[in-house]
């Protein structure tokens, strides 16, 4: 009976990097890893996480030092999570210089060959504090959004029973680059579901779709969208990590594909004005239970580790209408949720719309931006929309989002709606505009940075979605970019009062 205490006290004893790395089946993980090393040929893996933007991040070490890496992980300046970016007033954004180095533990299960380089592989990475630290040394560092995530996610998970499957829907453009290297308008005109214009891009949506589907991205459909050089290519839903994760790599796989064709692969929300933007839809809903299956895609040998090829499937999912009462409208948990990102939307919109430039999207009059917290069936005027039975569109995220945040931030939201049984009411009908000149109040969304970060300062709720350091660097990187903004004269200001006197 001693012996048993004492190792029990001995796993308290550890701290959560300790934890993580002695964690159960990772030893045999770590040892695929080597192996997938060697029959691939891998010399060298970027060891990768994501900072408070969604900027992928990290180190390059050759494969050699796979198991001591795989053991001690790489060391970073904490301000790497800010992406080493100084504020207006020239100091670096949450960490100042005297900080501490973080170390980044790789998630074996993420190993995957980079398709245009077969030399190199990638490795996602959860952050720790560093093991030297006064205080909580080796805890999980709380600026981390995707270790976040998945405790978040798993918190949830062990609250309800249900697990968060999402999609996204990846708007982006595709720009020509001129002579200065800049962006010398779209490849293409803004004719949306045009095939011809669809088919100038082929050779690009082609070695994008050929890449992705080498890192375990299922792509499912694609088309041309109504901005100049605007494609949307989707891939198959999943577990909330897995697509984020997925996300990210697209954002890398279109970055290589745009250096192959002298191209820039653009993911800013609204570079045109008077066209529609890049949004970044997401496509959600609650699954009980269901089974990981693996997928192919015809390679003999995967060229990677299972976990980056692994999808859910089946369960119950708990989103779809429960029959003897309604054929289209989502069931309890369903309309919970809804009522719950509705409650929080304007907070939420700080992180779905997370740039400046992101409320040019929501200004330019129109072209169906998601303007207001109300929800509906197949209504684009909403903020949310029933797109098919079982899942609903959350549309107030733009192609800058940082996946990470947004899921866990709806999470937040989900949880709350759920505990409090929250109504969202009737779904809307007819079209928002025409309803709101007829009488109807509907709460508006935040209209500009400035205003979105302080409804996220007022709720609570979401701000669990950023624990301990997150919030503060969120919110100070995007309150200094509020105010550089504020505080910055542009040729609108030239243009608009250069002659205006006397």
């Amino acid at each position: 009976m001693t012996e048993v205490l004492v190792k029990a006290d001995a796993a308290q004893a550890l701290t959560d990097l300790e934890a993580y790395v002695a964690a159960e089946h990772r030893a045999d993980l770590v040892k695929q890893v080597r192996e997938k090393i060697d029959e691939l040929g891998i010399q060298y893996i970027y060891y990768q996480f994501v900072s408070v933007t969604g900027r992928i991040v990290g180190k390059g070490v050759p494969s050699d030092h796979w198991e001591t890496i795989a053991d001690r992980g790489i060391q970073l300046v904490y301000g790497s999570m800010a992406n080493l970016y100084v504020d207006r007033y020239r100091n670096y954004i949450g960490y100042g210089p005297e900080a501490s180095e973080l170390v980044a533990i790789p998630d074996p299960e993420t190993f995957c060959q980079l398709p245009w380089d077969r030399r190199v592989a990638r490795v996602f990475c959860t952050c720790f504090r560093n093991r030297e630290e006064p205080t909580e040394p080796g805890s999980y560092l709380t600026a981390d959004c995707r270790g976040n995530l998945r405790r978040i996610h798993a918190q949830f998970q062990q609250e309800h029973g249900l697990q968060l499957r999402h999609g996204c829907e990846p708007e982006m453009m595709w720009l020509k680059k001129g002579p200065d290297g800049q962006p010398a308008g779209g490849v293409t005109k803004p004719n949306c579901y045009h095939i011809d214009q669809f088919e100038e891009l082929r050779p690009v949506f082609l070695r994008v779709i050929e890449y992705s589907k080498a890192m375990g991205l299922d792509m499912i459909q694609g088309d041309h969208e109504d901005a100049p050089g605007q494609l949307e290519l989707n891939f198959s839903f999943d577990d909330a990590l897995r697509t984020c994760d997925r996300l990210t790599t697209y954002r890398q796989i279109c970055a290589q594909v745009a250096r192959e064709f002298n191209l820039i692969a653009c993911f800013m929300s609204k570079p045109f004005m008077g066209v529609s933007a890049s949004g970044c839809h997401h496509n959600l809903s609650l699954w009980r239970g269901g089974d990981e299956t693996i997928k192919s895609f015809g390679f003999d040998s995967l060229p990677g580790l299972a976990g980056v090829f692994t999808y859910n499937k089946g369960g119950e999912n708990t989103f779809l209408p429960v029959p003897e009462q309604h054929k289209t409208k989502p069931g309890p948990i369903g309309l919970q949720c809804i009522g719950g990102v509705i409650e929080h939307l304007p907070a939420l919109t700080a992180i779905g719309a997370s740039t400046v430039n992101s409320y040019r999207r929501l200004w330019d009059t129109g072209l169906w931006a998601p303007v207001y917290a109300d929800w509906g069936f197949q209504n684009r005027t909403c903020g949310l929309r029933v797109s098919a039975p079982g899942r609903f569109e959350y549309r107030a995220v733009d192609s800058m989002v940082n996946p990470y945040l947004m899921a866990a931030a709806l999470l937040k939201a989900f949880d709350d709606g759920i505990k409090r049984t929250l109504d969202p009411g009737e779904p809307e009908h007819r079209n928002l505009y025409e309803a709101m000149e007829a009488g109807k109040q509907v709460k508006k969304l935040p209209m500009s940075l400035g205003e979105a970060l302080e409804r996220l300062a007022e709720d609570e709720v979401i701000r669990l979605a950023m624990p301990g350091e997150m919030y503060p660097l969120y919110h100070w990187y995007k309150r200094d970019e509020w105010e550089k903004f504020l505080s910055t004269t542009s040729n609108w200001d030239v243009e608009m009062y250069l002659d205006c006197l006397p």
